[in-house]
């Protein structure tokens, strides 16, 4: 197999080793744009779902950056956990003997997603998407800014749902099972829209969650999360493996 090393590893995991090999050796530096899909399958020989696979796992390892429409890129060193696990911002909050409070901002239907919404869930035609928009409070202070693309072949009746008496996560998870999740974390400065929704000041530090979930091979939804840097941290625990 051309470029692939012999060994018994699954194709997908070849295809990350030979991606990692052309950055260690330079051929790849930072910031370089990678072959496309369609040329990487053509020259490895393999499938395109292959591929795709090994594309998106290094990019969730932050070995790649993937910006819609423009193609995938290495990305230069950053420091960036992998050890987020998905959680519950409402049975966080309560757990530490706090307030909690829902604000939805927007909750609506598109029925023509632009392009970029299209390939984040990897739709091959026209299909409608349900949007959320929601704020959580702690103890009245507004602490993170949710927003949620779904599947609305995987996910029924989500627009029809009461989002300031029952979570949206727990809604997702009693809709559709959940079987593979990508986690993105990065700092940004607050835009207009985040300073007034979250009572901050434009520029402040947020932290971004970028979230995607899977049912089987379909993307089930398409998430950002925004928290107040100063008012929230990000983080797990967790039992390293046995040697």
């Amino acid at each position: 197999m051309p470029g692939l090393s012999n060994t018994a590893l699954p194709l997908y995991e070849k295809v990350k080793d030979f991606v990692l090999d052309n950055i260690g050796n330079g051929n790849w530096p930072q910031n370089e744009k990678l072959p496309s899909e369609h040329e990487l399958t053509s020259s490895l020989g393999v499938s395109r779902m292959t591929v795709h696979r090994a594309l998106r796992e290094l990019t969730a390892e932050g070995y790649l950056r993937r910006v819609q429409g423009v193609g995938t890129f290495v990305s230069p060193p950053k420091a960036q956990s992998t050890l987020i696990e998905i959680s519950n911002i409402i049975s966080e909050i309560k757990a530490r003997g706090s307030q909690h409070r829902a604000e939805v901002i927007l909750l609506e239907r598109i029925e023509r997603p632009d392009q970029m919404l299209l390939d984040a869930f990897e739709f091959r035609k026209l299909c409608p998407v349900d949007h959320s928009m929601v704020v959580h409070y702690e103890n009245g202070v507004p602490v993170q800014l949710e927003e949620r693309y779904v599947n609305t072949e995987l996910v029924k009746n989500y627009l029809d749902q009461d989002f300031t008496s029952i979570g949206t996560y727990d809604y997702l998870q009693h809709s559709t099972p959940l079987t593979e999740v990508e986690h993105l974390i990065s700092a940004i400065p607050a835009t207009e829209r985040h300073a007034r929704l979250l009572h901050i000041r434009e520029r402040d530090s947020c932290l971004v969650l970028n979230r995607k979930t899977w049912t089987g091979q379909a993307i089930a939804t398409v998430n950002t999360f925004t928290y107040v840097g100063s008012r929230y941290s990000l983080g797990s625990r967790y039992l390293p493996p046995k040697k």
